[in-house]
């Protein structure tokens, strides 16, 4: 048996990431329409749609773009909080929902998914973590600040996708009006490499074998400064066994994952 991770792409203009088993395969958010979804999918050789759920963290664009399609030609579930379902305006051929409640943990197969509240702009934020076969992992983007109960949840991961949207000096002087700098930056906004940086260096327990640094913002962040900020936080914390740093993009997947 097998856990396969592959974050399809994450950014302000899509998000979506494969969890997969022999038995069960999840579509983690749709921000990416079906063409394009699948055409990641081949190009880490992993085949289109046959998904036995589709969850959805929140109701913003970027993350549910293409979900009416792939729901409808994969005739999976989604997996929805009844607040974030309410505010998006449905195909009336999608039909079938599953409704969850952040803090109810439930099963897809064989995986246990655990939705957990995070701090955001939406009617009903979600992240997750998910356990199957002794694998842990953890997706958690789309947040503000770092409660207490996030750094709960990722305890353990042998996965964790984690933000790291902005640099904050580039978010300062970029091109967003001062409204939207202010909401980026707000405790219902992102985490900046800064923030994200500080959790890595006293709150991250180190067991994760794979950290990926994901939501990087195209205008306000670049690749290269947000790794120099996770690996000077990580060095400053005892050797870690073997640890791997990926960045997710907005335009390709990052390699999957196995354990």
């Amino acid at each position: 048996m097998s856990v396969r991770i592959c974050v399809l792409g994450s950014g302000s203009r899509g998000n979506s990431t494969l969890i997969a088993t022999e038995k069960t395969r999840l579509l983690v958010d749709a921000g990416f329409s079906k063409r394009d979804t699948y055409a990641r999918l081949g190009a880490v050789e992993e085949r289109p749609g046959g998904f036995n759920a589709i969850l959805i963290s929140h109701e913003h664009s970027d993350h549910i773009r293409g979900l009416e399609s792939l729901a409808l030609d994969s005739q999976a579930p989604v997996y929805i909080t009844a607040a974030t379902r309410d505010v998006i305006s449905w195909n009336r051929r999608v039909e079938s929902f599953e409704v969850f409640a952040a803090g109810a943990k439930f099963t897809v197969g064989d995986i246990e998914v655990t939705p957990f509240a995070i701090p955001h702009d939406a009617a009903d934020p979600v992240a997750f973590r998910f356990d199957t076969q002794g694998v842990r992992i953890g997706i958690v983007t789309d947040l503000g600040y770092i409660p207490e109960l996030v750094k709960q949840q990722v305890a353990g991961c042998h996965c964790l996708v984690f933000e790291s949207n902005h640099d904050l000096d580039m978010l300062k002087l970029g091109p967003y009006p001062w409204v939207v700098k202010q909401r980026v930056m707000s405790r219902t906004g992102h985490l900046s490499n800064r923030t994200t940086g500080e959790f890595l260096r006293e709150d991250f327990d180190g067991a994760a074998q794979v950290l990926v640094l994901a939501h990087l913002s195209e205008n306000n962040n670049h690749p290269e400064i947000a790794r120099l900020s996770a690996l000077e936080a990580l060095g400053e914390r005892p050797a870690q066994n073997g640890l791997e740093l990926h960045l997710a993009s907005q335009t390709a997947p990052t390699p999957v994952f196995r354990f």
